[in-house]
């Protein structure tokens, strides 16, 4: 009898409080649902100026999306705060990887260069990112409260595959692209003070991530692949069931 008692109230020291786990499943609902009408917006808007204006749409993507794209990329900031508190069960490193890489093509790449806004890589950016989000999104927003779409759960386990690999390439290009105009403007070029005085010329810095961006979308290509494989086996045990 006090052995029963005893494991009642481990179980319930162990389990969190209703209402706390409430709030959590709440507030990670509607983080999720943000991001999901956030990017649902600009892969909306991309698709609709591109079939009314053109290709003349590609050059004012920035202009047209860029403040919203801007607010989703730094409310992703979030999720890094949600794996360190616990408030979410993910690997760190590969939200890590993609968190960062975004925001650092985004704001130091596009956004710091007045002259990349108006390239049409930036189309093929936020086009890319969209896509992925647009279904990532409402994939974790139904997760967390235990609902499982299969065409939904499959389509996220399936897209990265070409996607991942088109948004390497085209940050790439993009930092590329980006090179002379921090060569001519000397941007985050710097010289570090002292009796060393060697001089930090930006546009290497930039040359080197491109092989950071490579190891980086093998961490997630990898995470997502590990993702595929248990929900293969979670929908062939359902079956059997």
């Amino acid at each position: 009898m006090k052995s029963t008692l005893s494991s009642e109230n481990q179980e319930s020291v162990s389990r969190p409080p209703p209402t706390r786990y409430g709030l959590k499943i709440l507030y990670l609902f509607t983080y999720n649902l943000i991001q999901f009408v956030g990017y649902s917006w600009i892969s909306t808007n991309i698709t609709a100026r591109f079939l009314t204006f053109g290709e003349d749409s590609l050059v004012d993507t920035y202009h047209s999306i860029g403040t919203v794209m801007s607010f989703c990329q730094l409310l992703s900031i979030l999720e890094l705060i949600h794996i360190l508190l616990g408030i979410e069960q993910s690997p760190f490193l590969p939200r890590l990887v993609q968190v960062t890489e975004r925001n650092i093509i985004l704001f130091v790449v596009i956004t710091s260069q007045e002259e990349m806004q108006a390239k049409p890589i930036v189309w093929g950016l936020f086009s890319l990112w969209s896509t992925l989000d647009v279904i990532k999104y409402p994939y974790r927003m139904l997760s967390v409260i235990g609902t499982d779409l299969y065409a939904l759960s499959w389509i996220h386990h399936c897209l990265w595959i070409p996607v991942l690999p088109s948004i390497l390439l085209t940050e790439v290009i993009a930092i590329y692209q980006s090179l002379p105009y921090f060569e001519a403007l000397g941007t985050y070029s710097f010289q570090l003070p002292g009796p060393i005085a060697v001089s930090i010329h930006f546009p290497y810095v930039l040359q080197l991530y491109c092989l950071i961006l490579v190891i980086g979308t093998y961490c997630s290509c990898r995470h997502f692949y590990e993702e595929r494989k248990l929900n293969t086996r979670y929908i062939k045990k359902l079956k059997q069931n």
